[in-house]
């Protein structure tokens, strides 16, 4: 955008002639249309890591009671976000009623996308709409949030356990994590707490390996996942690291 600075005109004098000044023609004031392009693209290489620490303080004021979210979820953030969003993190977390994503890190309206299963299972729904949130929203930042006293892992537990399957569509759910509970069994693990974050971080590495879209933005463009372990007694979501 070029701007005009301000300029000096000589004012010339005619006999019996009043001065004319012929007005230049008006710049547009209209912005030039920019091509939509997802924050991966273009963002700086730490914005995972300023994404998360938004997450982590939103968190910690959560587990402190001192909420700062009611004017990002008030009727005019509501009219704000009408003709679009712009979430900068995507959560796939479990329904869990206890683990709401939006409240346990604080966050307002349009801030986080969020994709619910039990146990965070991965299915093509899944898969397909966590690769909108890269793709076309281009969030910095996705967080795999598995919560203490998982019901779901439980029940895959207690399938491997006792021969027990489940009845319905929740034998194809359980069905999907009964191979990230057998193998934490035969790296030793018996607490369902330590088998929930044993299945919360091998769901980064399926999550890579069944989706080029995610695994090529978190290798090439920036792209975070974190997985996160929600602690229902703290209110506490913290990061699984070992």
């Amino acid at each position: 955008m070029t701007t005009s600075a301000p300029g000096t005109t000589a004012s010339v004098k005619k006999p019996k002639k009043a001065s004319t000044k012929t007005a230049a023609p008006k710049a547009s004031t209209r912005a030039p249309r920019k091509t939509a392009v997802p924050a991966q693209r273009v963002a700086p290489d730490d914005r995972a890591a300023r994404a998360w620490a938004r997450l982590e303080a939103g968190n910690q004021r959560w587990a402190d009671g001192t909420s700062e979210a009611g004017p990002s979820r008030s009727p005019k953030r509501r009219v704000e976000l009408v003709d679009g969003q712009a979430p900068f993190a995507l959560v796939i977390g479990c329904a869990d009623s206890r683990v709401p994503a939006e409240l346990l890190f604080d966050q307002g309206i349009g801030d986080l996308f969020v994709v619910r299963t039990a146990g965070h299972a991965l299915d093509e729904a899944v898969l397909g709409s966590v690769e909108y949130g890269v793709a076309v929203l281009g969030v910095d930042l996705i967080v795999i949030l598995g919560h203490q006293s998982c019901g779901a892992v439980a029940a895959a537990a207690k399938t491997l356990d006792q021969g027990s399957v489940p009845s319905g569509y929740i034998r194809g759910l359980v069905e999907r994590l009964t191979c990230d509970i057998a193998s934490g069994q035969r790296a030793g693990l018996s607490d369902l707490d330590d088998l929930g974050r044993y299945h919360t971080r091998s769901t980064v590495d399926l999550l890579r390996a069944r989706s080029s879209i995610v695994n090529d933005a978190a290798s090439t463009a920036g792209l975070g996942i974190v997985p996160v372990v929600y602690e229902l007694d703290t209110g506490l979501a913290r990061p699984v690291t070992d």
